[in-house]
């Protein structure tokens, strides 16, 4: 039986989804509940979908998050550090 959830209150990454060429780490899946939902092991409530590259990319991923292993917690205030 297949269970679909996708219009019961759960956004699945409404924020940068797409990965990048060169990326080399663990993702990090954004949920947002917008109303209670129960979700419950072997649920489906997302795919992710590759594409293949027709020509080498001009420049590789080597952002913050590059190499990087289980959870990690946004670093957006990097791009607002102050020397």
């Amino acid at each position: 039986m297949e269970i679909m959830i996708g219009r019961l209150g759960i956004l699945i990454h409404i924020n940068a989804g797409f990965g990048d060429a060169g990326f080399k780490g663990c993702w990090t899946l954004e949920l947002t509940c917008i109303q209670p939902v129960i979700i419950k092991p072997d649920i489906e409530i997302c795919q992710i979908y590759y594409h293949t590259l027709e020509s080498a990319p001009e420049k590789e991923y080597d952002g913050r998050y590059q190499n990087s292993t289980g959870v990690i917690a946004s670093k957006m205030y990097e791009d607002f550090k102050h020397d």
